[in-house]
């Protein structure tokens, strides 16, 4: 892949300034009558200038010449049909939805729930909520009936009714009968969108007007308000809570976790501790480590409470009990809250998977409706309607098998994509369990084309970016090209310069004078920071001695004193210690910077022709540029190439000013 970011790169992710925009477009000349303009060449040769390290490739005559060379092996490609390929279909597909998802949501929007859920992220809310459960898909009756239920129970806390025997009576939340509907502190993305926003638009000690969810309405009592205590990473040691009452054994883990407690006052190790005794089988391996967790996180109140509290790192609390068992707490650190900047990215992918994600689709949807004018065929649209009845409120409706009406247009897009009866009542049937049952049918129907259109809408805009958002369309063409090109090269050029043998090797019999070796040493070199070392070292070469036997005696298990180097070197490499004149033996201590030398120079070789296996790589790279540049000129005599010299002219001037 990086081969072909590398090809790509010449042509890719166009410069926002450009060459001036001619009121007219100019040929600057075409490949088998196909025009190609002044206007792309220019872009091109501007955005690129400044990652041209080859002068000569500056040059408007040579940049000519390679731009045409570019342009004949796309036309190349799609010559051969590479186009078609499903590969590069899938990568081509999956390269334009990626650029295409900053042109397909309302930033603004997305802008603006960022920052709202950075300024929430501030403080956490403490609060209690009663439920009156009703299906998102209700009829208006009985959504009317859960908010004026939730409208009454409201009234009798304003009268000063408690709020956690209402939420025992009234919720239908069924931990409400335990919990009094309290919920602890939260902060953003805790909760869905629309009970978050209601509890922080409540003031503190008030009762919410009723607030609607997918669950149906809540009332929302705001406790308290405070400061973001931020994450924190802690540790704890847990004994287990018995899972039947028994005063016995709830009495041998009280006294197991503070047996525990004066081992840590006596100096021993939490982490061993945590360990050894530690029955949460999750985190003891770890020494007790728990992932960092903010305010609400965890299912303990009473846990997070005891971690918040410590403030040293490495302190730890008084053994305290929790639902779940015993526990203390070591803190490791607290994580204060991160700037706006830091949290940018987690904050816009949370944002895209919760309910916020609606708010920014609808605003998009809204601005696609005032931008494409929609067509409806009223006489189309009532012989439709007859066809529907009333199963759809039963979700059982289906399509009937024929009509004459299914070939015509229901919809009309920007007067250019028609929306047929058939899809669109497909599309009905397979949603009827996602669209609110509303009567008469005619008021159904107008919801559900209303979801159709948005969807179609959406498509449409995204099928239309290249003409809608003209630097849009160069960044996909170039890729088109670029993707392309790098599919006919690995064909024509890279693989063949690989398999093609025969090829291979006459090229480098025909070129044989650039793949020389130089005079080149067998040797073998030994480096020491002690000079008194490699005087040792050469007596012990002198005597006929090998390298293991020469680190037997110089090294220990302590100290490397000595160390060798083996190899073919030619003799102006920078590994070779500089001698005079090499010549087979043992050679006298050469000192350079901080090290002394001896070399043992085993053979000299002279200089002379490499074997193609010794320069097989370095052949193959020449062997494909090489292929690259005949090929060029064989394209040039496969296709016609019309350069309109008068306009190359005045682009030349222009570009000189």
């Amino acid at each position: 892949m990086k081969l072909k970011k590398v090809l790509l790169g010449l042509f890719l992710f166009i410069a926002a300034t450009s060459f001036a925009q001619q009121e007219k477009k100019e040929v600057l000349f075409t490949i088998d009558g196909n025009p190609y303009y002044t206007e792309e060449f220019v872009r091109v040769y501007n955005k690129n200038l400044d990652l041209v390290k080859d002068d000569s490739q500056k040059d408007l005559d040579n940049y000519l010449d390679l731009f045409i060379g570019y342009k004949l092996k796309v036309n190349k490609a799609n010559k051969l049909g590479l186009q078609d390929g499903k590969k590069y279909q899938s990568e081509l597909k999956s390269y334009r939805t990626q650029l295409a998802k900053n042109y397909l949501t309302d930033t603004e929007v997305t802008d603006e729930l960022l920052e709202e859920a950075y300024e929430r992220s501030k403080k956490e809310i403490n609060g209690s909520h009663i439920l009156f459960m009703v299906s998102e898909n209700a009829t208006p009756a009985d959504t009317l009936k859960a908010y004026n239920k939730a409208i009454d129970v409201r009234k009798k806390a304003l009268a000063g009714q408690d709020f956690g025997q209402l939420a025992v009576q009234y919720s239908e939340d069924p931990s409400a009968k335990d919990n009094k509907g309290e919920l602890g502190y939260f902060s953003v993305f805790r909760m869905v969108y629309q009970f978050e926003s209601g509890a922080y638009n409540t003031p503190k000690g008030e009762v919410s007007m009723p607030v609607r969810t997918r669950y149906g309405y809540h009332l929302i009592k705001v406790n308290d308000v405070r400061d973001n205590r931020g994450e924190i990473s802690v540790a704890h040691i847990m004994i287990l809570k018995p899972r039947k009452e028994d005063a016995a054994e709830e009495a041998k883990a009280k006294q197991t976790i503070e047996e525990i407690y004066q081992k840590l006052k006596q100096g021993e190790d939490f982490e061993s501790l945590a360990k050894q005794f530690s029955q949460d089988k999750s985190t003891a391996p770890a020494g007790g480590k728990l992932n960092k967790f903010n305010s609400g996180e965890l299912s303990s109140v009473t846990f997070e409470d005891h971690a918040f509290a410590l403030n040293t790192p490495g302190e730890y609390s008084e053994p305290f009990q929790s639902e779940y068992g015993w526990h203390i707490v070591k803190l490791i650190e607290k994580h204060a809250a991160k700037p706006f900047e830091d949290v940018k990215d987690e904050f816009e992918n949370r944002i895209k998977r919760d309910d916020r994600s609606k708010l920014i689709a609808a605003s998009m949807n809204e601005k696609l409706r005032v931008k494409y004018k929609v067509d409806r065929d009223a006489k189309v649209y009532a012989k439709m309607l007859k066809m529907l009845n009333e199963k759809v409120y039963e979700k059982s409706w289906a399509v009937p098998a024929e009509s004459d009406i299914y070939d015509k247009t229901l919809l009309t897009i920007n007067g250019e994509k028609e929306l047929k009866v058939k899809p669109f009542l497909d599309y009905l049937a397979s949603h009827q369990t996602s669209v609110a049952p509303l009567k008469p049918l005619s008021k159904y129907a107008d919801a559900v084309i209303d979801k159709y259109l948005d969807e179609q809408i959406a498509i449409y805009y995204n099928d239309n970016l290249e003409r809608e958002y003209p630097e849009f369309g160069i960044v996909m063409e170039e890729y088109r090209d670029g993707l392309l090109l790098f599919d006919l090269m690995e064909k024509e050029i890279w693989e063949k310069a690989k398999i093609d043998t025969t090829g291979l090797e006459q090229f480098y019999k025909n070129n044989i004078a650039h793949y020389q070796w130089k005079e080149r040493v067998d040797v073998d070199i030994y480096s020491s920071t002690d000079e008194s070392v490699i005087k040792k070292t050469r007596k012990y070469l002198k005597k006929g001695k090998d390298a293991t036997y020469i680190k037997e005696k110089l090294n220990t298990a302590d100290k490397v004193a000595v160390i060798e180097k083996v190899g073919v070197f030619e003799t102006d490499n920078e590994v070779l210690p500089k001698q005079d004149k090499y010549k087979e033996g043992v050679s006298g201590i050469i000192e350079k910077g901080d090290y002394y030398y001896v070399v043992k120079t085993n053979k000299i070789l002279p200089a002379g022709s490499k074997t193609l296996e010794e320069c097989k790589g370095r052949v193959i790279n020449d062997y494909q540029q090489y292929l690259e540049s005949t090929w060029v000129d064989s394209l040039k005599s496969e296709f016609t190439v019309k350069v309109n010299k008068d306009v190359f002219g005045k682009v030349k001037k222009q570009l000189h000013q």
